[in-house]
């Protein structure tokens, strides 16, 4: 299994589950310090080998050279779960271009990069998993978090695109919605009975990976929470406060 952003709360939790059945992981994040941790408690929990990578997936330029190694140290990728990404501050990205431009680099142009690569490299194998975090806030955009929620939209048709593409190769691209989740990327918001643990986060993605799904909403009840904001027709929805 391929991780990348694997110092993230939800990827963290899900490698826990496959730890315990001797899966071997290819780390990748950014800091070292929690890189080497994570690392560590996956060890003990029963992975049969653990590699990692210490770099920012910002610069796509070093993604080749990074995916030839965890293809090299595996001997050969079987998943690879994309779970990087920021949640940005929206407030300053509507007065300042660059810090939204940060924020769709991170969660979108470096994803974009990794799954392309991914896809054809899964594609000539003719098998292989790519499960990639998206987002409930990718459905409907809001004042309260559009520019997060743009990248998420855009992930999420893009993710939709390579699925139809290289389904019939024997591909599996789940695309993977999570709502609120209490992790420290969301520690600033109040808190409530929407919110779900990382655990249960992750046990729905690990589902899903087994199941060979295609769209999952983590936890199920944000399908139908984001049908209901779906349907509200624009011209109300645009007087909506949230």
């Amino acid at each position: 299994m391929l991780v990348l952003g694997a110092t993230s709360a939800i990827a963290f939790t899900t490698m826990r589950i496959y730890a315990v059945s001797g899966t071997a992981f290819y780390l990748v994040a950014r800091n070292e310090e929690k890189l080497t941790t994570v690392a560590a408690d996956l060890q003990v929990r029963g992975a049969s080998a653990v590699h990692t990578w210490v770099m920012d997936l910002d610069k796509t330029e070093q993604h080749a050279a990074m995916l030839q190694d965890a293809d090299k140290k595996l001997q050969g990728i079987d998943i690879a779960l994309i779970a990087h990404g920021v949640l940005g501050d929206q407030a300053a990205a509507e007065r300042d271009y660059e810090i939204a431009a940060k924020v769709i680099q991170t969660n979108l142009v470096s994803a974009i990069s990794l799954i392309t690569w991914l896809a054809i490299y899964f594609a000539e194998r003719k098998s292989g998993t790519i499960a990639a975090i998206s987002s409930v806030a990718g459905d409907r955009g809001r004042k309260a978090n559009y520019v997060y929620g743009t990248t998420k939209a855009a992930l999420s048709t893009f993710l939709q695109g390579v699925r139809n593409r290289v389904d019939r190769l024997g591909v599996n691209v789940i695309t993977i919605k999570p709502g609120f989740v209490a992790t420290p990327m969301t520690a600033h918001l109040q808190g409530g009975i929407l919110f779900a643990t990382p655990e249960r986060v992750a046990r729905g993605i690990a589902k899903a990976i087994e199941g060979r799904k295609d769209v999952v909403y983590v936890p199920r009840y944000w399908r139908w929470i984001m049908a209901a904001v779906r349907a509200v027709p624009e011209r109300l929805f645009k007087r909506l406060n949230f």
